[in-house]
């Protein structure tokens, strides 16, 4: 079956960088978009960044623009999130997030908690 485990969250300071993952199994990785979504205490889920299968098209929120980068290594069947110059509006949990064969799947998250 699908699965998707992130990993890679933490407590950060303002200003400092962090690395998701998020390993997949149960479907043929390389074939698929791979979204990275986030969650806040009181509010929407809001999408992130989504990087394509065959081109490796990049898009992300205009929040994190520049500051955030969505990479996949299809040989690990993993997707990664680089997040640097966090802020403390990036707090939340985070969420990789896959649609195949019209089903959505989602990870367990991870939480980012930036403060100082």
């Amino acid at each position: 079956q699908v699965q998707l485990v992130e990993s890679g969250g933490g407590l950060v300071q303002p200003g400092g960088s962090l690395r998701l993952s998020c390993a997949a199994s149960g479907f043929t990785f390389r074939l698929y978009t791979m979204n990275w979504y986030r969650q806040a205490p009181g509010k929407e889920r809001e999408l992130v960044a989504v990087i394509t299968a065959t081109s490796g098209y990049t898009k992300y929120a205009d929040s994190v623009k520049d500051r955030f980068t969505i990479s996949r290594d299809n040989a690990k069947n993993t997707v990664y999130l680089q997040m640097n110059s966090l802020k403390p509006e990036d707090t939340a949990v985070y969420h990789c997030n896959a649609i195949v064969q019209r089903i959505g799947y989602w990870g367990q998250g991870t939480q980012v908690t930036v403060s100082s």
